[in-house]
């Protein structure tokens, strides 16, 4: 018998929420907090903004030591759409999302495919 994808459900603003429903958006940030670290290739995420919401299907995380290094390795436009034309803007916008304590927590690069 094969055990279920894991689950989370994990609040979104809603800009970032359109882009994933958009297929814009195919990785999603986070810091490294105990609850973010367990997500793994395969689990199933659902984001939330609002009573709105759309199921993901994890299919890779990669841990970074900055925002930096991630926006280095990464494309910024699947990050945050538009806003990645310009990486220094982006950089700004998730600072201001995640102040640094959270940042030395680490970086979690998590790539997303809307689960069908």
């Amino acid at each position: 018998m094969n055990d279920p994808a894991p689950k989370s459900e994990l609040n979104i603003r809603k800009p970032y929420f359109q882009l994933i429903v958009n297929g814009a958006k195919t990785v999603e940030v986070r810091v490294g907090y105990p609850r973010m670290r367990k997500i793994r290739p395969g689990h199933m995420l659902t984001f939330v903004s609002g009573d709105d919401r759309v199921t993901t299907r994890v299919t890779r995380v990669t841990e970074y030591a900055s925002f930096e290094e991630m926006l280095d390795r990464e494309d910024p436009r699947l990050i945050g759409g538009d806003l990645g034309e310009n990486p220094e803007n982006l950089l700004a916008v998730i600072r201001s999302i995640y102040p640094p304590e959270k940042e030395r927590l680490g970086v979690l690069a998590i790539e997303i495919d809307i689960a069908t």
